[in-house]
């Protein structure tokens, strides 16, 4: 079994604050989009008042849009509802320190109305809701995501100033597993990947890829929400420790017309005495449980690509030939498919390659292990491997925009079951929102095209 001890106990924090090592407390959580809101507290308040029973927090913040704009439509929070609290309550197994914030500890919260209801939209307690799905059956899932994203030698602020054209990236040219490539920012990539060590994740490598100044870090696959957890903890450090250093780095899915950045995301299943359920006596090393599971993927997968690909930008990966995937398929260690089976015995598992950088991964883990056991359930049967390029194969298309995957989803028997019409219609509302902004903005290409020439 899996080591669960938090990286920081309450009780290592009390003799931290009174020592005067550790003066403040970051208590969050991950919004719609995976960012990270809560608040900051004093860390002698933060144990007297905080840590039994939480803080609230405005329930605005699971309705609005990127910009923190109140939107309607929301049945959960909205002026007529009068905008008021959730509580945020600490969960204690996330407590750990923050050693790109001098003097800092952090840990994560769940979400709950005032009678200790959960608040059952919250991507975390989203995410729980299928794990727990999961656990009836008697599984854990195992998750690794491989986030990658693109730095550029320009602070945050002058990158805004500049409407983030003509920024300088890190690299001038393809670095894809290039050691002289990433030794240009080793100082940056040594120091995220050293200080999210002294945050409790466990750090695998670092490596360059394909667009100019994009890189990897990876990280040692865990448990279902702890890896959500520390994705989310790692994606706002990075840009934390990246503005302290004065540079920025993007996990936008596509910042142009080069490779963009992607989240692949890995999942196995273990049983309650921690061994890979996946692996069996099967074509490919795979047991009835894999194929099942991973049918389930096949079946699932439009219907649930709000979950994957969240955003307007999300969809400019999906080119042929971009390493991105645009064929429903899956295939044996085949990177030309949305799924992808790799490993064997122990390490046999699935990759989903829709996620982008910017994919809120609580959302998506959920949205994977739901699929999978609609596969379960169903007894649904694989079919063939794509033996070649499934970006040529007669194959169903993932969605091509996000007003086509919004929906898919918002139509879906499968989602309605697995998440019940509450999520449904929240995150059907998340994705029109999205679109009205992006259908009411005048973009740099029209300008190109039309100022002069139309």
């Amino acid at each position: 079994m899996v080591d669960r001890t938090p990286p920081l106990t309450p009780e290592e924090l009390r003799v931290l604050v009174a020592s005067g090592e550790i003066d403040t407390v970051v208590l969050a959580f991950p919004d719609m989009q995976g960012r990270l809101q809560g608040k900051r507290f004093a860390a002698p308040f933060f144990l007297d008042e905080v840590l039994s029973h939480g803080t609230e927090g405005c329930n605005y913040l699971l309705a609005v849009d990127t910009d923190m704009n109140t939107v309607d439509g929301y049945e959960m929070s909205s002026w007529d509802r009068g905008y008021g609290d959730f509580a945020m309550l600490p969960d204690l197994a996330t407590l750990r320190r923050v050693p790109w914030n001098e003097g800092t500890a952090m840990l994560l919260a769940d979400l709950a109305w005032n009678d200790g209801s959960p608040v059952v939209a919250a991507p975390r307690q989203i995410l729980r809701r299928q794990l727990e799905r999961l656990a009836e059956h008697g599984f854990t899932a195992q998750v690794g995501t491989e986030l990658e994203f693109m730095v550029f030698q320009n602070t945050y602020e002058q990158a805004w100033n500049a409407h983030y054209r003509g920024l300088t990236p890190a690299n001038q040219y393809n670095i894809d597993y290039s050691i002289l490539g990433t030794g240009r920012i080793e100082p940056l990539l040594r120091r995220i990947r050293n200080e999210m060590a002294g945050a409790g994740l466990t750090v695998e490598s670092a490596k360059g890829e394909c667009n100019l100044g994009q890189h990897e870090i990876a990280f040692r696959y865990d448990e279902a929400l702890v890896t959500c957890d520390q994705h989310a903890i790692y994606k706002t450090g990075a840009k934390e420790i990246a503005a302290q250093e004065g540079v920025s780095l993007t996990f936008m899915a596509k910042f142009d017309e080069r490779e963009g950045n992607s989240c692949h995301i890995h999942l196995s299943l273990t049983d309650a005495d921690g061994h890979n359920v996946m692996a069996g006596d099967g074509p490919g090393g795979m047991s009835d449980t894999m194929r099942h599971f991973l049918a389930g993927q096949l079946a699932a997968l439009r219907d649930f690509s709000l979950l994957y690909a969240p955003n307007i930008n999300s969809y400019k990966r999906f080119r042929p030939g971009s390493f991105a995937p645009t064929a429903v398929a899956w295939g044996a260690d085949n990177r030309t498919c949305a799924l992808r089976v790799v490993g064997h015995g122990r390490s046999m598992r699935f990759e989903n390659r829709l996620p982008g950088g910017d994919v809120n991964p609580h959302l998506a883990v959920a949205g994977l292990v739901a699929a999978g056991l609609y596969g379960i359930e169903n007894r649904l049967e694989l079919p063939e491997p794509c033996p070649g390029n499934a970006y040529t194969g007669d194959y169903a298309h993932v969605p091509a925009t996000l007003r086509e995957a919004a929906e898919l989803w918002e139509n879906s028997e499968i989602a309605k079951a697995a998440f019940g019409p509450e999520v449904v219609a929240h995150y059907r509302n998340m994705a029109r929102v999205e679109l009205d902004a992006y259908d009411s903005a005048v973009t740099d290409w029209e300008l190109r095209r039309s100022f002069e020439r139309l």
